[in-house]
């Protein structure tokens, strides 16, 4: 069955350029018929069909859905009854599955998140700023032309000066190869992934068809995004490595094993000893490796680093790996703490995260709770991602070495969730349909 490319959102397949700007608009739908007005006027800025295999040539916008505006616009109850509980329920409502408690905790929340209010988000991503305005200009003429219609939350989003995180390290890097795309993944020794795993009418992994929202014409060629605010505590990042260390080596060698690569996007499990950054900018050799023949016990990328949880590839954990792969997309909001910086400036700053694929429940929930919020899975019960994980000062990460194992001990959290939905991203023709709608 081949894909119907041009009728899936272009962004769905999207890589996320480097540099880039973008944003995300968050509109609420006070009436059913302006909320169809909208989107009609919407269609012609949101493309179809297969991205560019260079991301640097493209910018795009995407049109997305929550539950509750779904509804908004009058889309009928059987059909809403057809999506996945986890989508009418909302992000909001799964925050104990999810790990978010705590200062993550939904009642401490940005508004408008965690609210039936969020009914339509709308997001732009570009190389640069003149391409970003371009593709994005008609959505603003959209939603500025149709009364009963109101932006209640927007973000801005950049790459850094520096081209990294605000912890300081290079991300974007691991990404999957879907079948029927033509697009390569990141990692040349993992075969690409049935398409099904991510676009919805398709067969996934398991040979069996993704439950799809009903009627056909709505679910067809969609999938699900979970749209996430982070804030990051970069201060409390540098003072806990300031304290557990006795050098800038050490620091930095810290930082390497909890979150798996250096700073300049080398894995630890091909440069284990040093930053590598001929290695960490080369896309054909920064993301080439498994873990199970070259590093299985974790003496070079420690089994609970951020990004071996996010991702274990072959290593030896409980789980069929292929099972909760995700497209992920991570953009940067707010100014970098200057280096060297130990107190914090009181900016917000972190990144808005956008997490793709047809399973909410067996891809973004599974990772969330059973890798990034649990040890077990490796074998280290108890302990939770070191950077990622949500940790109430008291957490412990394992890092294996010789003689003798070191423990780190009294980990704080250095994200806080902010916000977050659970969208539906729908094919062109769903959109048309949406628009079509009768009272």
């Amino acid at each position: 069955m081949g894909l119907e490319i041009d009728d899936i959102q272009s962004g769905a397949l999207h890589h996320r350029p480097a540099p880039y700007v973008g944003k995300f608009l968050v509109l609420r739908v006070d009436d059913r018929h302006a909320g169809r007005a909208l989107l009609r006027r919407l269609l012609p800025a949101v493309v179809g069909g297969l991205p560019s295999a260079n991301p640097n040539k493209d910018a795009w916008a995407g049109v997305a859905f929550t539950y509750h505006g779904l509804r908004a616009l009058g889309v009928p109850q059987a059909s809403l009854d057809s999506f996945p509980l986890p989508f009418r329920q909302g992000m909001a409502a799964r925050a104990d599955v999810l790990g978010d408690v705590g200062e993550s905790d939904p009642v401490h929340w940005e508004p408008p998140f965690g609210t039936p209010d969020v009914h339509i988000v709308v997001s732009g991503l570009s190389p640069d700023a003149a391409r970003l305005e371009k593709a994005l200009e008609r959505a603003r003429a959209a939603y500025r032309e149709t009364p009963g219609v109101e932006v209640i939350w927007q973000q801005d989003v950049h790459q850094l000066p520096t081209g990294r995180t605000s912890f300081g390290f290079r991300d974007g890097i691991s990404y999957p190869g879907i079948e029927g795309t033509g697009i390569p993944g990141s990692n040349p020794q993992e075969a690409p992934l049935k398409a099904g795993e991510f676009i919805l009418g398709y067969p996934d992994e398991t040979g069996n068809l993704p439950p799809m929202p009903q009627p056909e014409v709505l679910g067809r060629n969609g999938t699900y995004l979970a749209v996430r605010k982070l804030h990051t505590k970069v201060a409390a990042w540098r003072q806990y490595l300031r304290a557990n260390t006795t050098s800038l080596d050490e620091e930095a060698r810290l930082a390497a094993k909890m979150i798996g690569r250096w700073p300049s996007g080398a894995p630890l499990t091909l440069s284990p000893d040093q930053d590598d950054p001929a290695l960490g900018t080369d896309p054909h050799r920064n993301n080439d490796f498994l873990y199970r023949e070259n590093d299985d016990r974790g003496f070079k990328c420690p089994a609970g680093a951020h990004i071996r949880r996010a991702n274990p590839r072959d290593a030896n954990i409980i789980g069929a790996a292929r099972l909760h792969r995700i497209i992920r997309r991570g953009t940067s909001y707010g100014p970098p703490l200057p280096e060297g910086v130990l107190e914090d400036d009181g900016a917000d700053r972190g990144l808005v995260g956008t997490f793709i694929g047809a399973h909410l429940d067996r891809q973004f929930e599974f990772i969330k709770s059973e890798w990034i919020n649990d040890g077990n899975f490796i074998g280290y019960s108890g302990e939770k991602d070191p950077v990622a994980g949500h940790h109430d000062g008291t957490g412990t990460v394992t890092i294996p070495q010789k003689p003798v194992r070191r423990r780190l001990q009294n980990l704080p959290s250095f994200v806080v969730t902010r916000g977050g939905e659970y969208c539906f991203l729908p094919g062109l023709r769903a959109l048309s349909w949406l628009t079509e709608l009768e009272n």
